[in-house]
């Protein structure tokens, strides 16, 4: 069929609206007719080749849309069925097994190769081969096609257009605190960076019943945000010394520390204001092969670790579910961080994401 979609054909220039062929879904495959996406750093840094994701590619991996068709092999949903498609897996390796996906063993595989596991592409236009399946998706389209493995069926009465970002940014933050690191009551979260993924970190922090949390950022806006949504303590980067300010909120520094920029110099901090026995917990997407020279005494003697997390150690047929639930209650208001585009603007929905004009673009296809 022909759809509508947002190809990146090069770094750092503008995507181009075309319209491209979509294949029909296979056996294990579901079509789904987009009704919002999500914009995530993410989609950014595969478009300026942070990680070496093929060129052309259609991006997007915060869809929420209607199952329009399913293949033979389908059992999970059907025509109909109101949906978010979240990363991708391959449900048999070790991590599968042990309901972890996000530590898939061919994670990078099933989500940033451009292709499904064959080799083959659901995607292509009259220019020749278009890469797609990028995160099981390519949801910066009018339509994508997905797998049972990355499509998890939502309730009818919470509005669609805005659950998308819970299948990415929002689901990061939120599960780093609440599966990853497991912040209890009355202990002290220092979060680096308050876009929406750390903003959804200081969320769950407060419904975990964190005593101290601290927002780092140096955009004031954000600050004032994260004060709103659950913060005790909000922190300018630009003006202080950020780590001997944690220490003297604090005392010896916080238990846990949350680093969502990918800066290394800031992934530094995180890790220097820990507490003895504090965890860091980095999930900052910085460029491949980035490294950073820590002191392993400091971190050796006083029992501090450091904590890769990768998609908020989500099972995301359980918690996105229990996000929305929270969402309902009132209790988890992560449409605060939301800014609707239309789909025909989506490179000023970037431009403003990296400008740091809005927190969490989505754009919204017609009906």
């Amino acid at each position: 069929m022909k759809i509508t979609a947002a190809v990146t054909r090069a770094p750092a220039a503008p995507m181009s609206l075309e319209s491209i062929d979509l294949e029909a879904p296979r056996d294990g495959e579901i079509l789904v007719k987009l009704v919002a996406t999500g914009i995530c750093h993410t989609d950014i840094a595969m478009r300026d080749q942070a990680y070496p994701v093929p060129q052309p590619i259609v991006l997007g991996h915060e869809g929420a849309g209607i199952v329009v068709a399913t293949g033979r092999a389908v059992v999970k949903v059907k025509p109909g069925d109101r949906v978010v498609m979240t990363f991708n897996s391959c449900g048999h390796c070790p991590s599968c097994r042990d309901h972890l996906p996000s530590y898939c063993y061919d994670f990078f595989g099933h989500n940033f190769g451009g292709s499904r596991p064959d080799g083959s592409s659901p995607l292509s236009c009259d220019s020749g081969h278009l890469h797609g399946n990028f995160f099981g998706q390519s949801s910066f389209a009018s339509h994508a096609l997905c797998h049972e493995r990355n499509v998890v069926k939502v309730r009818d009465d919470v509005p669609l257009e805005l659950l998308g970002p819970l299948a990415c940014g929002i689901q990061t933050g939120a599960g780093a605190i609440i599966n990853a690191l497991q912040v209890g009551v009355g202990q002290t979260l220092a979060v680096f960076g308050a876009g929406s993924v750390g903003l959804s970190a200081v969320m769950a922090a407060r419904l975990a019943g964190a005593g101290t949390i601290i927002a780092v950022d140096v955009i004031a806006a954000r600050l004032a945000l994260a004060r709103e949504l659950g913060a005790t303590d909000v922190i300018d980067a630009r003006s202080a010394d950020v780590v001997a300010a944690i220490r003297a909120i604090t005392g010896a520094g916080a238990d846990f520390t949350l680093e969502t920029t990918g800066v290394l110099p800031v992934v530094r901090q995180a890790i220097d204001a820990l507490a003895p026995r504090g965890i860091c917990g980095i999930l900052g997407a910085s460029p491949a092969g980035s490294e950073l020279a820590v002191n392993i005494p400091d971190i050796m003697t006083a029992g501090r670790r450091i904590q890769g997390i990768v998609e908020g150690d989500s099972n995301p047929d359980v918690f996105i579910p229990r996000l929305i639930e929270l969402y309902r209650q009132g209790r988890f208001p992560f449409d605060r961080l939301i800014s609707f585009y239309p789909f025909a603007e989506i490179n000023r929905a970037i431009h403003d994401s990296e400008r740091g004009i809005v927190i969490k673009p989505v754009v919204r296809f017609p009906q």
